[in-house]
């Protein structure tokens, strides 16, 4: 049996992360209703590529190496900001264990990426060290933070970029 690293399920994950990682990192670089129309291509198979990684064991007692420095974060942070204009902001209702409340808050799309992106980031620059426990440790810490938060940030910004790409649709 493949090693964890190598499985196809984790190898699919990783071109993934590393897809995502590439389109936020040049969004300065995309007209906007590009940029958004891919992310929403791609953020639903992050989503998935992520849901199907197989449990593994860690390898490792540290926690894997971070890589993203604050600058890094701030680039994306406001590469997508810039991007993303006034559109970047976008109200939500706060829900805690399924219950909605009146509690209404405003969240930005380039918030939300970027944490992700700095998750994925993280994990992919581990990967590219080469050896097997690091590249374990770091997936495996990924998927436990995708499930804690990255996750329910991924599909909370799915819902203001589709509403953009359908308002720009409009505006043609």
């Amino acid at each position: 049996m493949k090693s964890f690293v190598y499985q196809d399920t984790t190898i699919s994950f990783v071109t993934a992360a590393a897809q995502t990682c590439l389109l936020i990192e040049q969004a300065p670089d995309h007209e906007r209703g590009e940029w958004i129309e891919q992310m929403l291509r791609l953020l639903p198979v992050l989503y998935l590529r992520t849901r199907l990684l197989e449990d593994a064991e860690r390898m490792m007692e540290d926690e894997p190496q971070r890589f993203v420095t604050e600058e890094d974060y701030n680039y994306t942070l406001f590469g997508i900001r810039n991007l993303l204009g006034d559109d970047d902001a976008y109200l939500d209702v706060f829900v805690d264990r399924g219950i909605y409340t009146d509690e209404v808050a405003t969240n930005y799309i380039s918030e939300k990426l970027a944490d992700i992106y700095q998750e994925l980031k993280d994990m992919a620059a581990a990967f590219q060290i080469g050896e097997e426990p690091i590249m374990n440790d770091a997936v495996i810490a990924c998927r436990e933070a995708f499930d804690a938060h990255w996750g329910q940030k991924l599909t909370d910004v799915m819902r203001p970029l589709h509403a953009i790409a359908h308002s720009l649709k409009e505006d043609e």
